[in-house]
C-alpha cells in the first residue's frame, strides 16, 4: 500500500439554476442542472485522485468512495472524498 489518495470538489450553482430548481421542486421530477454538477464534480474528483495517486507511483487505486452533502449558508458540512 502507497497510501490514501481523495479528490475533494466543492461546486456551486449560480442564482439562476438555484431559481429554476426550486421552482422543480414545486411539480417534481429529475433536477438536471444538478445531476450534471454532480456527474461533473466526480469526473473532476477521479481525476484528482487518480493524478495524487500516480505522483505516489501507484497503478491502480482501489476502493472509491463517493459522498456528497448540501451547503449550508455558503459553507460545505462536508466534501466528496474517494480514498485508495
Amino acid at each position: 500500500m502507497l497510501g490514501i489518495v481523495k479528490g475533494t470538489v466543492v461546486q456551486s450553482k449560480n442564482f439562476g439554476k438555484d431559481f429554476m430548481a426550486g421552482m422543480k421542486t414545486l411539480v417534481g421530477g429529475e433536477i438536471t442542472g444538478y445531476t450534471e454538477m454532480l456527474n461533473e464534480a466526480r469526473q473532476i474528483a477521479v481525476k484528482r485522485m487518480v493524478d495524487e495517486a500516480e505522483s505516489l507511483g501507484a497503478d491502480a487505486v482501489i476502493n472509491i468512495r463517493y459522498g456528497s452533502s448540501s451547503v449550508m449558508q455558503g459553507r460545505p458540512r462536508s466534501s466528496p472524498m474517494a480514498r485508495r
